[in-house]
């Protein structure tokens, strides 16, 4: 038997190479754009060791390890999906109100599959409302908010973030993120538009000092009222604190078994 290929055959390892580039053509016409067309990530600050504990020694054993704090950076039209339904739904649901979708949105970021719109706090409780009451939004369900701090990010270091569910509208969702500075940290409470909150807006009141003005009782819901700080905050301390049962006590990290 001949081991010569026939003139125009194609070999496996051409056949390799066609597979393989239609899989990077239907890979590429999948994006929401073209390749490139997305800034790339917003390098906020760096981490050191496992979690990023700045107070005290490191005890994980991974006091060596440096890594970047990246945050997604906007993203360009078109987003593909329904993404661009929501955004251009919104768009016109703010027709008119106090504020434009051009003035109330900061930027919109879709990264792993998940739209993030970006609103400046003084037009959140608007942003709220259409997503809420128009049509194309009808966001039945707002699902919490969670608090985020990061001290690097000069002027925004704390962040409330909204999850939104319609079930309406094929369960589509979008996350509305707020930002607010270490010296002013307040937000407007969502809590007259989704009632629900209360108790997720306490909580992040709580863990980290977001005061959510409006809000019908905003009071501590895990921590004793007299506590001082809050406890989830990056600059709060990594223990040394006096515990007030069973005689318990957690020692200051510089007192703590270190690996490094």
């Amino acid at each position: 038997m001949s081991d010569a290929t026939t003139p125009g055959a194609k070999t496996p390892e051409g056949e390799g190479q066609q597979g393989g580039q239609q899989a990077t053509e239907q890979y590429a016409a999948n994006l929401p754009a073209p390749p490139g067309t997305n800034p790339d990530p917003v390098v906020i600050g760096e981490r050191f060791g496992m979690f990023g504990a700045s107070n005290g020694q490191d005890t994980t054993g991974y006091g060596g390890l440096r890594s970047p704090i990246l945050l997604p950076g906007a993203s360009q039209r078109p987003y593909g999906g329904y993404f661009d339904d929501l955004a251009d739904a919104l768009e016109r649901a703010l027709v008119g109100g106090s504020a434009s979708y051009a003035e109330a949105v900061e930027r919109v970021t879709i990264d792993r599959g998940e739209m993030t719109v970006f609103v400046r706090r003084e037009h959140l409780l608007a942003v709220a409302r259409a997503l809420r009451d128009d049509p194309d939004l009808r966001f039945e369900l707002c699902l919490g908010v969670s608090g985020v701090h990061y001290p690097h990010e000069t002027g925004r270091e704390l962040h409330a973030v909204y999850h939104f569910l319609s079930i309406t509208n094929d369960y589509n969702r979008i996350r509305i993120e707020v930002t607010c500075p270490d010296a002013d940290p307040h937000v407007p409470s969502i809590v007259a538009v989704y009632p629900a909150n209360d108790w997720h807006e306490r909580e992040t009141w709580d863990m980290f000092g977001l005061q959510f003005d409006g809000h019908p009782a905003l009071t501590r819901i895990l921590m004793p009222d007299d506590w001082p700080g809050h406890p989830q905050r990056k600059d709060y301390p990594l223990g040394g604190i006096p515990v007030e049962y069973k005689g318990a006590t957690i020692p200051p990290p510089d007192q703590r078994r270190s690996y490094n």
